[in-house]
C-alpha cells in the first residue's frame, strides 16, 4: 500500500494555544495540495485531531468525496505546550531557542511520541491492504515515522515544507521504503 502524509498548512502564530487554525496562506496551500492530489486515487483520508491538520485535510476530503478519519495518534510531540511557533518564525526571531530545538532539545519524550506514531501508521496500514492512504498530520509525525522507516534513532533530523508530500510503500511483508519526501511542486507559481 502507498502511505502518503501531508503536512498542514501554515497556521497562525498564537501564544495562547498549540492548536491554532490555518492563516489565510495555509488555507491556499491546502487548496493547492487538494488539486494536486485529486488525481491521485486516494482510497481513505486520515488527519491528526488537531486543528490545522483538520482543516488542511477538508478541502482535500471534499474535492475527493472521501469523510476524513481523525486520529490522535498522529497529532504533533508538542500538542500540549500552550503555544505554536512556526519554526521559519523561531529560527528569524529567537536563534538561540531554535539551536537548541535543532540541536535536540525538544522538551517532549521523542521515544514515546515515535512509539505512537509508529503504531498509529502501522494500524492505518493494516486496514487499508493495497490501497492509497492520505495522511494530514505534523512536521514531527513525519520526522519520526521518516527516521523509522530508515532505520534511524527516533529524532527530528529535517524540516517538512507546509503541505509537502511525503510517500511511503509499505508492505505486507513489514517492509517500509521512502518513495519521495517533500514534494511541492503544488507550490510553485
Amino acid at each position: 500500500m502507498e502511505l502518503i502524509l501531508v503536512r498542514h498548512g501554515l497556521p497562525e502564530r498564537r501564544g495562547d494555544t498549540s492548536d491554532p487554525p490555518l492563516s489565510e496562506r495555509g488555507h491556499e496551500q491546502s487548496r493547492l495540495v487538494a488539486a494536486w492530489l485529486d488525481g491521485e486515487g486516494i482510497d481513505a483520508v486520515y488527519s491528526s485531531t488537531m486543528q490545522r491538520a483538520r482543516q488542511t485535510a477538508a478541502p482535500f476530503a471534499t474535492l475527493a468525496g472521501h469523510a476524513v478519519a481523525a486520529h490522535d495518534g498522529i497529532c504533533e510531540f508538542d500538542r500540549d505546550s500552550g503555544e505554536y511557533v512556526p519554526m521559519e518564525e523561531l529560527k528569524r526571531d529567537n536563534y538561540e531557542a531554535w539551536l537548541k530545538f535543532a540541536s535536540g532539545d525538544h522538551g517532549a519524550d521523542i521515544d514515546g511520541f515515535a512509539a505512537t506514531v509508529a503504531a498509529t501508521l502501522e494500524e492505518i496500514v493494516e486496514a487499508h491492504p493495497g490501497q492509497r492512504v492520505a495522511v494530514f498530520c505534523h512536521g514531527g509525525v513525519i520526522n519520526v515515522w521518516t527516521a523509522q522507516v530508515l532505520k534511524m534513532p527516533p529524532r527530528l533530523f529535517f524540516e517538512p515544507d507546509y503541505t509537502s508530500i511525503h510517500r511511503f510503500m509499505c508492505a505486507r511483508s513489514g517492509q517500509r521504503n521512502v518513495v519521495s519526501l517533500n514534494e511541492r511542486a503544488h507550490l510553485r507559481g
